[in-house]
């Protein structure tokens, strides 16, 4: 799939510095790479453990906070994992994707495309179906009360082998209704998308959307690899996409969108300082970037204050909000008529703010 030219923006007047983090927040807009695992908020850890009668290596809320003191990628996975111990049946899964929706949908995220890890939770003894139906749930639920599109994205842990991705997929298929595409994620060195080309070829044969992790920490070669084995649609991160420059050029032409997390990116040291951050270039150089929060109760914000920190550090301006809102959209696996009226909410918005 090659996303679609984006909507002309709005000819508005300009919209003046000091009302860009109202704009930010008010502007409607889509996430497409929120692993809901990585929503888990330490209250919710504790909260979740004590109800399922679970004994965690900290004293308190507090304490298990201060751990959140990353160096790297694999750092955070091993305090991810840990976490999402807690998560032992239907409800719970119910209850995570629901907090998440709701707070993301004060937050104007009008869309949230939500990866989750059934591995994560098999290998724990949870069945795929507790896993599934809970959040699956939740998103109609969330959909309900807030007005929110909200669907999910299975994910496949690049650490384990080929043949337990091959399982977990057999495992997922009678609930196939439940997930719109497949994604990609977890240690990214070390394990190429080219390890699970024969998993993403069946998965392209059933119909499903295709979705990977590739170019946080990994090389630009990780992202031609999951272009042209696994023929993904979407690339979660790319960052490191800047490195390459033919990789650029096509990345352009074929408008294939990035997710990219910037207080991940920073929290997780691609870069150690958001004003190093290269999203402001990956939008002047034409490329379909959107702004994304990744895993929020660990990297300190979600969708909008991911928007408010890199904008702040890097000078971007309104013409660049409306490009990131208009760009989520376009990169969204939702229907055309969805798309349409975010696009015309958003043009909505700008207008306001701009004839204040």
């Amino acid at each position: 799939m090659t996303t679609p030219e984006p909507a002309l923006p709005p000819k508005l007047p300009p919209i003046v510095d000091e009302r860009l983090p109202a704009l930010l927040a008010a502007m409607p807009k889509a996430e497409l790479h929120i692993h809901i695992e990585g929503s888990l908020e330490p209250e919710m850890i504790f909260q979740l453990a004590q109800r399922n009668g679970i004994a965690l290596p900290y004293a308190s809320v507090q304490a298990l906070r201060s751990a959140y003191a990353f160096t790297d990628l694999q750092s955070f996975l091993d305090l991810y994992y840990q976490g999402a111990g807690v998560l032992q049946k239907e409800q719970d899964f119910y209850d995570l994707a629901l907090s998440y929706l709701a707070r993301v949908a004060t937050e104007n995220v009008v869309c949230a495309e939500i990866f989750f890890d059934p591995q994560t939770h098999t290998a724990r003894g949870v069945a795929m179906e507790t896993v599934v139906h809970g959040l699956a749930r939740a998103c109609r639920d969330a959909q309900a009360r807030h007005g929110i599109s909200a669907r999910l994205i299975l994910s496949f842990l690049r650490h384990l082998s080929e043949r337990e991705a091959f399982e977990t997929l057999e495992q997922a298929l009678p609930l196939r209704e439940h997930f719109i595409a497949v994604g990609l994620d977890s240690s990214e060195l070390g394990h190429p998308p080219e390890k699970f080309e024969r998993v993403f070829a069946r998965c392209r044969e059933l119909g499903f959307h295709i979705v990977a992790h590739a170019g946080e920490e990994g090389p630009p070669a990780y992202i031609w690899q999951a272009l042209d084995l696994l023929h993904a649609e979407r690339i979660d991160h790319g960052v490191q996409a800047v490195h390459d420059a033919a990789l650029m050029q096509r990345l352009k032409a074929e408008r294939i969108p990035l997710t990219v997390c910037p207080l991940s990116n920073q929290k997780l040291q691609v870069f150690p300082d958001l004003r190093q951050h290269n999203l402001k270039a990956l939008l002047d150089a034409g490329l379909v970037a959107t702004v994304n929060s990744d895993d929020p109760a660990y990297f300190g914000g979600y969708m909008n204050e991911n928007l408010h920190q890199v904008f702040a550090a890097t000078g971007m301006n309104a013409g660049h909000a409306w490009q990131l809102a208009a760009n989520s959209f376009d990169a969204s696996f939702a229907p055309a008529a969805d798309k349409a009226r975010w696009h015309q909410q958003l043009s909505e918005v700008f207008e306001r703010f701009a004839t204040r």
